[in-house]
């Protein structure tokens, strides 16, 4: 199944990602594509705002993964950018995060797609600047193998 949402601000794109945080269950894992500057970290903060995180949220880029426990359940945000192959996962307990009780969201996730969940939800923001600098094209789908 794919949905499509069409956001014309950052704040719209918060919104949807608050959406999603308020609805997510324990176990879910999100992978999130885009290139750099689409707003990621925008619908990360709103993800864990949905989840009752009220601590700063921002990429995890040099730790790979960020643990945020504030929430109604853990939050496992992820950033595999740099990230030299799959064993560095191992090494960060990946399965815990990934099969435990909160809830995952991938950044770069296409980089490690050999050892994600059999099921999870792929996001990918995309801009187009004929619609706008602020437009954002959100496609959500649901994968399974």
């Amino acid at each position: 199944m794919e949905q499509i949402i069409e956001t014309y601000s950052a704040q719209e794109t918060f919104e949807l990602g608050k959406k999603i945080g308020e609805s997510v269950r324990p176990g879910q894992v999100y992978t999130l594509i885009g290139d750099l500057g689409v707003g990621k970290t925008v619908f990360t903060q709103g993800l864990a705002q949905g989840l009752g995180i009220t601590e700063p949220v921002n990429s995890p880029t040099f730790t790979i993964v960020q643990i945020y426990e504030e929430g109604r359940m853990p939050f496992y945000h992820f950033d595999v950018y740099r990230i030299g192959d799959v064993e560095e996962m191992e090494e960060i307990g990946y399965e815990d995060c990934f099969y435990g009780e909160g809830v995952c969201l991938i950044e770069w996730a296409n980089l490690i797609e050999e050892i994600l969940p059999q099921n999870y939800t792929r996001i990918t923001i995309e801009k187009n600047p004929e619609k706008g600098f602020d437009y954002r094209k959100i496609t959500i789908e649901e994968r399974g193998r």
